[in-house]
């Protein structure tokens, strides 16, 4: 233990460095938009067209184009996983849980380690509802201590908070895992239908999420004992504001539907078991939760046209990472990436691959989803070629894509929106978080 603390203060004295960087960069979409200038040109460059160079501009841009509506069902249940998962996180029920903790948290380093925690239980649910959840919670926490006087390290508690973001694609809203169990998915050709037993239900991602649920929290508390002097001043911390108290009559039309999809959601886990649980299943459940935790109609679609406003990222963008799937498709461009990864890996090694290379492609393509649009052929094809396990592959992708969310701002905007931090004083905690949690990963694509 004494080892271990000596560790961490160290690396958070060297981690000060990173204070003094103030890193300017590009919006989400303006990367897409600079990434898909990039694959054009590549295209251009390094595959082989039948017409002549000066055509073959005009039948790239004719690719992308046909890539572009290609994902349109699977665009739209981003944007229901993300704004479903929300409403959830502001239905009165969670919202009375918030203060609820924060009522009874006493010392800062129990504040960090339960919101770490419900951060990471939250997020193997719902990215969104851990997203949102932990947030509030770390607002409502900050709120009560600066009513209490408790001595608090507030930037420590909202990286805490985000912490769920690193362990959500192996869980029940991860997209690849999710988008693979669907019968006809696009890559249904190539590999077939993979359930989730073999991905997000397999003994390594088990065993993974299970350390990460223990380690992690454990890392902020240790964090928040041994280094106090770290505290923000009551000045800083956010001011009070009393929940609002809905005197509306229940309705029973939510009530009712509610109760039918939830219904349905059972009927279809006994008759098929996990082999059952793909996104469209996870986004009724939503639904069906969502209408029973609110007490009528005009609450819940009060609720949705708040949490709408975040999933407009995903509307815009999920198109351009499609056409960027289409222009290296049908280009012949995912097929040299193929090769020249084949070339360079072997069955054993291609796991590890995946899981560096999506952490890269992470910055450029910060949406999951778009994300498996974009690698999942390469990686599959690959898989295919070199004879490497799909489950394994897929969750690869999955861990390195989840894993630098700790280090790009796109899904911390909310979080910032409610507590008030920027990133740039989270960055420390988080990029310590991000350091030990890779480990974890390639331990378990090590083992497994």
């Amino acid at each position: 233990m004494l080892l271990l603390c000596v560790y961490l203060k160290h690396i958070l004295i060297s981690m000060k460095i990173i204070r003094k960087f103030r890193v300017g960069l590009p919006t989400p979409l303006a990367l897409a938009i600079l990434l898909s200038m990039v694959v054009y040109l590549l295209a251009w460059l390094f595959t082989s067209p039948d017409t002549s160079k000066s055509f073959y501009a005009i039948t790239l841009l004719e690719y992308y184009q046909r890539g572009f509506w290609d994902l349109l069902a699977f665009s739209m249940q981003m944007m229901l996983i993300l704004v479903l998962g929300n409403v959830l996180a502001l239905t009165p029920f969670f919202q009375r849980l918030q203060q609820l903790i924060a009522g009874v948290v006493k010392k800062a380093t129990t504040a960090v380690f339960i919101t770490a925690f419900f951060s990471i239980l939250l997020g193997l649910f719902n990215w969104g509802l851990g997203l949102i959840f932990s947030s509030l919670l770390a607002r409502a926490i900050g709120e009560h201590a600066r009513k209490t006087g408790m001595r608090l390290n507030y930037p420590l508690l909202v990286a805490a908070a985000y912490t769920g973001m690193m362990v959500w694609h192996g869980g029940l809203s991860g997209s690849a895992p999710l988008k693979v169990a669907e019968v006809g998915h696009f890559l249904h050709d190539k590999i077939g239908v993979i359930a989730v037993g073999q991905t997000l239900f397999s003994s390594m991602n088990l065993w993974l999420n299970g350390l990460l649920l223990i380690i992690l929290p454990l890392t902020f508390f240790l964090i928040a004992k041994y280094k106090p002097r770290i505290v923000t001043p009551l000045q800083d911390l956010p001011l009070y504001e009393k929940p609002s108290v809905s005197f509306e009559k229940r309705g029973y039309l939510n009530t009712i539907l509610g109760i039918a999809l939830l219904f349905m959601a059972v009927v279809q886990f006994l008759d098929r078991g996990l082999a059952a649980l793909n996104i469209n299943l996870i986004n009724l459940m939503l639904l069906a939760f969502g209408l029973l935790l609110y007490r009528n109609l005009n609450q819940f679609m009060q609720s949705v046209g708040d949490a709408i406003g975040s999933s407009g990222g995903i509307m815009i963008q999920f198109p351009i990472y499609a056409g960027i799937m289409g222009l290296m498709n049908y280009s012949g461009l995912a097929a040299l990436f193929t090769h020249q990864l084949v070339q360079a890996s072997t069955a054993a090694t291609l796991p590890a691959m995946a899981f560096v290379s999506a952490a890269v492609v992470n910055f450029f393509v910060p949406s999951g989803g778009g994300q498996w649009a974009v690698q999942g052929p390469i990686l599959m094809d690959a898989a295919a070629h070199l004879g490497a396990s799909f489950p394994k592959t897929i969750m690869a992708l999955a861990y390195g894509d989840e894993l630098t969310n700790m280090i790009q701002p796109f899904w911390a905007i909310p979080l910032m929106a409610i507590t008030g931090v920027k990133a740039k004083a989270m960055l420390p905690y988080t990029i310590l978080i991000m350091l030990i949690g890779g480990l974890a990963m390639l331990l378990a694509l090590q083992l497994f």
